[in-house]
C-alpha cells in the first residue's frame, strides 16, 4: 500500500523499533529517505544503515544504537509534512534543545543537519527534529 508521507513512515518504524528494542528495522528504500540515514548516522543517533536491492524499489536496513540499554534517540518529531511545508532561512533554522538536538533539512546543497546550513548559510525544508 502506498504511504502518503514517506519521511513521517521511517521516523515512525525506527521509533517503533527501539520501543520494542529491536537490533534492526526494515523499509522500503527511497533517495531521500536515504539521505536522512546519512545525517543520522554522520550525527551518531544510529550505528549504520544499507541498501538491500532485493525488490525492485529495495529495502533499507537500518541498525538501531543504544546506550546502557537504552536508545540514543530519546524523540524523533516530523516538522514539514506534505499538508504542511516548513521553510526556513540559515539564520531562522530552529534550534533542538539550544543545541542538544539536531533538525535535519534539506537544502539545495543536499539533506544536512541545522549547524552545517547555518555554516553553508542555506535555507531550506526543515523535515525532522532528532533529540
Amino acid at each position: 500500500m502506498p504511504v502518503t508521507d514517506p519521511i513521517a513512515d521511517l521516523l515512525v518504524r525506527i521509533r517503533n523499533a527501539q520501543a520494542q528494542k529491536h537490533e534492526t528495522v526494515r523499509m522500503p528504500a527511497s533517495k531521500l529517505k536515504a539521505s536522512i540515514l546519512e545525517v543520522l548516522a554522520a550525527e551518531g543517533y544510529i550505528t549504520s544503515y544499507k541498501l538491500e536491492n532485493d525488490t525492485v524499489q529495495g529495502t533499507l536496513v537500518v541498525t538501531l544504537k543504544y546506550h546502557q540499554g537504552q536508545p540514543v534517540i530519546t524523540s524523533l518529531k516530523r516538522v514539514s509534512s506534505p499538508g504542511r511545508r516548513v521553510y526556513s532561512q540559515a539564520q531562522e533554522i530552529p534550534m533542538v534543545s539550544n543545541g542538544l538536538g539536531t533538525s535535519i533539512v534539506s537544502t539545495s546543497r543536499g539533506v544536512i543537519t541545522d549547524t552545517k546550513a547555518r555554516e553553508l548559510n542555506v535555507g531550506g525544508e526543515v523535515l525532522c527534529q532528532v533529540m
